[in-house]
């Protein structure tokens, strides 16, 4: 195939391929004044297992899933046969007024597996749109609409927490709290208001995990009680704040934030588009707390990282707040590729994955490995903190690992940590400076000593400029 494109004069060196996507491409999450010299610009080819191989012959191990989306590895056989088979019957069909089989197959799969809580009525609906920030933007619709419906209508508020995000359209980054995304579309946004975020990295001296998450939720209960009868649903990242540097908080804060919003009528909205499907340890962080949301949001790895598609799972009592005769009461939220075919059959599929291989069960070993290479690491002069979250490991780096002394953002750690590790042939694209592994679950036992070998080796070279 690749000589067929360099004879149709479609590509030809690694260099030229380069060329011609400057000339056209506006990347995302990039300032592109960095393009070619500062940032280096990648050429893949095509992906195999945990591998990504370029044009120019050299392979990288994907140590960051694409961003967080491809869970079994790239170019997995049984997905990409699954979509195929899909392809040749239904490709598209609109789902207002019209069904298919792979839609209703993968919500029933959903709702078989969501979290559940004893004594709360189970997730009962699923509502499907396009992409992780499309989801949030239905659940936040949901909320809101619920309550208009019901005649509440000074329920207007969202609450959020500090330092969370959940996508770069304008409801969501309404709810999202980082600065960089934030800050310059400020006057387009709804007014939220922000909790004090569990993070056990602000921890106090000698305090735990679990009494930074219960002083955080004490912060919540005083938040909801200033504003009784505003609040229309919490947004929050179960256990995970992962755009926000991979901030990891005790399950204790969502076991509290559940019974705070029981106890002031608010919907919880759990956002799992990174956390979920086996990320954090469990198949849904939520279960981590054996909490149930209201409104639970999926994305990224759903489709094993092959096709972009959201589920928003409601409960039947959300559901029936819409039933009327009026269409104005109805939810009338939309997308083109809302349930396409081929996306739900590579949901499908991708979940029937976790049953033929235990990936569960395979997880927890790989993550006791991951743990136990992450341990001398976190033993570096200038590692302030290592964290881990299943299949999750997050090395925080501060100027002599010390967490009140961050390197000079002007010294650009991360960009060095991640042009270090691409010439050792691994993908680890840091937040700030914080580096992170989050591979696809089919990582093995070589692929995992050598990101642990180039991390070592990154942080080492990327912080000799203390």
């Amino acid at each position: 195939m690749q000589n067929e494109l360099h004879s149709a004069g479609m590509i030809a060196d690694a260099g030229d391929w380069r060329a011609r996507d400057l000339a056209v491409l506006w990347h995302p999450c990039t300032q592109m004044r960095e393009h070619p010299d500062l940032l280096p610009l990648v050429p893949i080819e095509r992906g195999e297992g945990a591998w990504l191989h370029g044009f120019d012959g050299r392979r990288y191990l994907d140590a960051v899933s694409s961003w967080w989306t491809n869970i079994h590895g790239h170019a997995e056989p049984r997905i990409a046969a699954a979509i195929a088979r899909q392809a040749g019957t239904l490709e598209q069909v609109m789902l207002a007024g019209f069904s298919h089989r792979p839609a209703i197959g993968l919500a029933e799969k959903l709702i078989a597996i969501a979290p559940k809580q004893a004594g709360r009525a189970p997730l009962a609906k699923v509502f499907y749109a396009d992409n992780g920030s499309a989801g949030v933007e239905v659940a936040l619709k949901m909320a809101f609409h619920w309550f208009r419906n019901a005649g509440e209508t000074r329920r207007t508020k969202f609450v959020a927490l500090q330092n969370g995000y959940h996508g770069e359209t304008i409801g969501a980054l309404s709810v999202g709290d980082i600065p960089l995304y934030r800050r310059v579309y400020a006057p387009l946004l709804v007014e939220s208001l922000f909790a004090p975020s569990p993070d056990a990295y602000l921890a106090r001296d000698g305090q735990s995990a679990a009494g930074a998450a219960e002083d955080a939720a004490d912060a919540l209960a005083r938040l909801l009680d200033e504003h009784v009868g505003e609040v229309c649903a919490l947004i929050l990242e179960p256990r995970l704040q992962c755009a926000g540097g991979m901030r990891m908080h005790d399950p204790v804060y969502l076991r509290r934030a559940r019974e705070l919003c029981d106890v002031h009528g608010v919907f919880l909205i759990a956002d799992e588009i990174a956390t979920g499907f086996g990320r954090t340890g469990s198949m849904f962080a939520c279960e981590q707390a054996g909490v149930q949301p209201d409104l639970l949001c999926l994305s990224k790895g759903l489709t094993g990282g092959f096709l972009p598609l959201s589920a928003v799972l409601a409960t039947q009592a959300l559901y029936d707040g819409f039933l009327d005769e009026s269409r104005e009461r109805a939810f009338l939220h939309s997308h083109s590729y809302t349930g396409n075919p081929l996306a739900c059959a590579a949901g499908l599929a991708s979940l029937a994955i976790f049953e033929q291989d235990g990936v569960l069960e395979r997880n927890r070993a790989t993550a006791a490995k991951m743990a136990a290479l992450a341990e001398p690491i976190g033993k570096l002069p200038h590692v302030a903190d290592v964290r881990q979250a299943g299949m999750v490991v997050a090395f925080e780096l501060a100027r002599n690992g010390d967490k009140a002394t961050p390197f000079d953002p002007a010294l650009r750690v991360g960009l060095r940590a991640y042009r270090a590790a691409l010439e050792r042939g691994v993908v680890l694209r840091p937040l700030g400076d914080i580096l992170y592994w989050m591979p696809p679950y089919c990582i093995d036992d070589a692929q995992l000593e050598l990101l642990a070998r180039v991390t070592r080796e990154t942080i080492v070279e990327a912080t000799a400029c203390a």
